[in-house]
């Protein structure tokens, strides 16, 4: 009887877990349908945002017959890498900080020859360098969870000072990107300098934009920055959207799980309930049988 109270314990302890699972699942399909639609419109500015980038710069490189300017300037052999990091604030989503993780430490291996510099935003990534000994020049632990184009501007801002002034080589994003609701894939991408080989130096169909010579410099930097600034608002932006499609899915499976075990203790509760009656009745019929 004792083993029956056990299984019926455990039974009403999983599908506990299971609607707690199942409630966390609706929760991020809620949201994730809102941090999608965020970063769809998002992904729109930014992709018109570099389409006009990519214009002025083919229109300088024209005229001048390159594009001379620090934001432009790839250094072959780097000897200090800026890494930033994007992990989520909370963890039940599956392998999506791991992947994240991963990504960095692979990026880290393969820059071994440099100084590596660890900027992190969202405590899972944060905890795990810091558990591991590794330090970070930056770091912020509220901002994947709620991104904030201010305080996302001012998080690179000293990243991209330091470049300018030539204290660091190149800057590299890395984070968990959303594809659609069940897929996930890391996003490894160079912030700066500014991938020239991107830039399609041919004849195409251009707007009436007219870049006077002396303007050049100005306007290259205003649009590279603000470029930058937008990069990693997008990016946390899409990183939501990725670790909210990442948790509903974690939580679809934990709930289906649950139901599977709750099926098979339901079972073995039935199994020791018919041997407990078969045992007591045998019993009761051994002791009609020692009266006789």
């Amino acid at each position: 009887m004792a083993n029956l109270k056990e299984i019926k314990r455990k039974i009403s302890s999983v599908k506990g877990t299971q609607k707690t699972t199942r409630a966390m699942k609706l929760v991020s399909s809620a949201k994730l349908k809102r941090a999608e639609e965020v970063a769809k419109r998002s992904k729109i500015y930014a992709k018109k945002l570099t389409e006009l980038i990519n214009e002025i710069a083919q229109k300088i490189s024209k005229s001048s017959g390159g594009i001379d300017n620090i934001f432009f300037h790839e250094n072959p052999n780097p000897k200090v890498v800026d890494i930033i990091f994007i992990t989520a604030d909370k963890g039940l989503c599956g392998a999506f900080n791991y992947q994240t993780i991963k990504a960095v430490n692979r990026v880290r291996k393969e820059y071994s020859g440099a100084t590596i510099r660890l900027s992190g935003i969202g405590k899972k990534g944060i905890a795990f360098f810091k558990y591991n000994k590794i330090d970070m020049i930056n770091q912020i632990e509220d901002l994947s969870a709620s991104p904030d184009y201010d305080r996302a501007s001012k998080f690179i801002s000293t990243l991209v000072e330091d470049y300018i002034n030539g204290k660091t080589d190149k800057i590299i994003l890395i984070h968990n990107g959303y594809v659609n609701m069940i897929t996930q894939e890391i996003v490894e991408q160079q912030i700066l300098p500014v991938d020239s080989s991107t830039i399609e130096l041919k004849s195409v169909s251009m707007s009436e934009l007219e870049v006077e010579p002396d303007d050049d410099d100005t306007l290259i930097d205003t649009l590279i920055k603000k470029y930058i600034d937008y990069t990693i608002y997008y990016a946390l932006l899409n990183s939501l959207a990725a670790e909210h499609s990442a948790r509903m899915q974690a939580m679809d499976s934990a709930t289906n799980n649950a139901g599977e075990m709750v099926k098979k203790l339901t079972i073995k509760f039935n199994k020791a309930r018919q041997e407990a009656i078969t045992t007591e009745l045998i019993e009761i019929i051994s002791g009609m049988e020692s009266l006789k």
